[in-house]
């Protein structure tokens, strides 16, 4: 399962910094639904994992995308959101390599 939630994360990580550059207003709603199906199966992961902190982020960040009610933060902040989020995805893959290592 270790790798599967590589291979959602690294996807995620690259479609938020994309987000920096000027795309068509699709593509952000693409981004939107990949994130809220994302954030919701790492959600439900981390609940079978029992890890209470990474269920809260993960809900909380699959609320804060989700194409339905949209948040209107500005582009700014959402810059600033997708990259705080892609670099925390990334942190989360190297942290969890380590500690496999480490066992």
């Amino acid at each position: 399962m270790k790798n599967n939630l590589t291979l959602i994360k690294i996807p995620l990580a690259i479609l938020l910094l994309l987000c920096l550059l000027d795309m068509p207003y699709g593509f952000y709603e693409f981004v939107r639904f990949v994130a809220l199906i994302s954030f919701g199966f790492l959600a439900y992961q981390s609940k079978e994992k029992k890890d209470k902190t990474e269920l809260i982020i993960f809900i909380s960040l699959a609320l804060l995308f989700q194409p339905f009610f949209k948040i209107a933060l500005g582009r700014t902040l959402w810059n600033i959101v997708d990259v705080i989020t892609a670099i925390y995805l990334l942190i989360s893959i190297v942290k969890k390599q380590k500690i496999n290592k480490a066992l």
